[in-house]
């Protein structure tokens, strides 16, 4: 019984409990999609990830004021976890996903152009599903690498100025 309401008690994020967390996955998307429709789309898929990216940071932003109050600090603690959830989100969920379905969609057009006699709006749907068949493998790879990096490089200063306060 206890651990049925430690669930029901537990505070639900909606940036990464609820469907907005797909958001984070609309370039991913676009970028699936960019042999099929106008760069436009491609961008404006951008636009939507990028959207959600800073709105996650800035609500983690808050969620830090509200818990530090008006302790000393505050302003440092905010500072990090709007940084820290920017440049994850940024790098996990925009830019190397971004990139990785990029060049998958890429190299496989290319492959299917020399391997293959399929029509080229055959070769370009094979492309797109390729691309959209591939998101589910690399999100948790590239999660664990961001949190690798991050770990290994600005999160080291996080802790030491923690350290020193």
């Amino acid at each position: 019984m206890d651990h049925i309401e430690e669930k029901t008690s537990k505070t639900v994020d909606i940036y990464r409990d609820t469907w907005v967390r797909f958001l984070g996955y609309a370039n991913e998307v676009g970028e699936a999609f960019r042999a099929l429709v106008p760069k436009s789309f491609v961008w404006g898929s951008y636009a939507v990830a990028t959207a959600y990216v800073t709105a996650d940071a800035v609500d983690k932003g808050k969620k830090a004021a509200e818990a530090h109050g008006d302790n000393p600090g505050k302003t440092t603690r905010v500072a990090v976890a709007v940084v820290d959830t920017f440049v994850w989100q940024a790098l996990a969920s925009v830019i190397i996903p971004g990139f990785t379905i990029n060049r998958v969609c890429a190299a496989s057009l290319h492959l299917l152009g020399k391997t293959t006699k399929l029509p080229l709006p055959v070769r370009k749907w094979t492309t797109t599903a390729i691309g959209l068949s591939t998101i589910p493998f690399i999100i948790s790879p590239i999660d664990r690498g961001v949190d690798y990096l991050l770990d290994a490089s600005i999160r080291k200063v996080y802790n030491e100025e923690e350290k020193h306060k």
